[in-house]
């Protein structure tokens, strides 16, 4: 019945048999013969015709008005199941805070390519504030930030967990200490992230739940500095456990362990609130939530 609706859907908009023949690329008696056999179906007559115009009758107007519906979602369901069935493929736009950007995603892209070579990724690094508002603005079809997050205009879910810890240089006094007190902290260079940042978020909660703020803090716009920076014995740092993996098994930065450490936060990912998602999105969404199997081994 689909096809009669479509021959009669497009009479009406072209108001001319002839015209709809050749936009259907059919000829003119089938034009007029589908248009009978629907009128037969719905038993009703739906157009008055002459040789100089087409117009709808009541009963035309109604199967009309119903029919563009009916094509449109029937339209929509085809496109719906040719996605699904089909290799997900295309550009998809990622955002990432820096910790799960630098640290984790090179993982989850590089199984999403091993899985599914025709989705073609690019990758933009920020802090949360700046990941979240370029999701907003649909720069980006999703974003991964740091910690608990919630926007009015935005769909988020939390899928992994995160551990952060006071960090130090290997060769640092605090290392070596059986135990470390708030004063010790609070005495020391503190090198945090810049307002905006997840990470600088959960170190400005870390302070409050530990009760001190620090003597001496410098702020510096990279993980990546930071971490060189307290290598060089400059100070000590509120990291994330995914960010320092490689330099704690390489024992040039220790995690300290004391009472109240270490913090957990979640990650979180975002999407513009549509109830459709592309294919492409879809697939990447699910490597986010296996990320236990890109990373098997408990973290410390």
């Amino acid at each position: 019945m689909d096809s009669h609706l479509r021959v009669f859907v497009t009479v009406a908009e072209k108001k001319n048999f002839s015209r709809t023949a050749e936009e259907l690329h059919m000829t003119q008696p089938a034009v007029s013969q589908y248009i009978q056999a629907l009128e037969r179906t719905v038993g009703a007559k739906l157009i008055e015709r002459n040789n100089k115009f087409v117009c709808l009758t009541q009963a035309g107007e109604i199967v009309y008005h119903h029919g563009r519906e009916i094509l449109g979602l029937y339209t929509h369901m085809q496109s719906l199941v040719d996605d699904l069935m089909q290799v997900a493929s295309g550009d998809l736009s990622i955002g990432a805070s820096y910790t799960f950007g630098e640290y984790i995603l090179p993982h989850v892209i590089a199984r999403l390519h091993e899985r599914y070579p025709l989705i073609q990724p690019t990758v933009t690094i920020g802090n949360t504030t700046e990941i979240a508002e370029s999701v907003a603005a649909r720069h980006l079809d999703v974003g991964i930030v740091e910690g608990d997050f919630n926007h009015e205009r935005l769909n988020t879910e939390s899928f992994a967990d995160d551990r952060m810890y006071i960090i130090v240089a290997e060769d640092h006094p605090l290392a070596a200490q059986k135990s470390v007190t708030v004063s010790d902290l609070k005495k020391e260079n503190w090198i945090v992230r810049e307002q905006g940042s997840g990470t600088r978020e959960a170190t400005e909660k870390m302070f409050k739940k530990l009760g001190f703020t620090p003597d001496h803090l410098m702020e510096f716009g990279s993980t990546q500095l930071i971490k060189e920076s307290v290598e060089a014995g400059l100070g000590i740092s509120f990291l994330s456990s995914w960010a320092v993996r490689k330099e704690e098994s390489l024992g040039t930065i220790c995690l300290l362990k004391m009472a109240g450490t270490p913090i957990p936060r979640k990650f979180t990912w975002i999407t513009q609130d549509t109830p459709f998602q592309m294919k492409a999105l879809e697939v990447f969404i699910a490597q986010l939530h296996q990320l236990d199997q890109i990373f098997p081994v408990e973290r410390s």
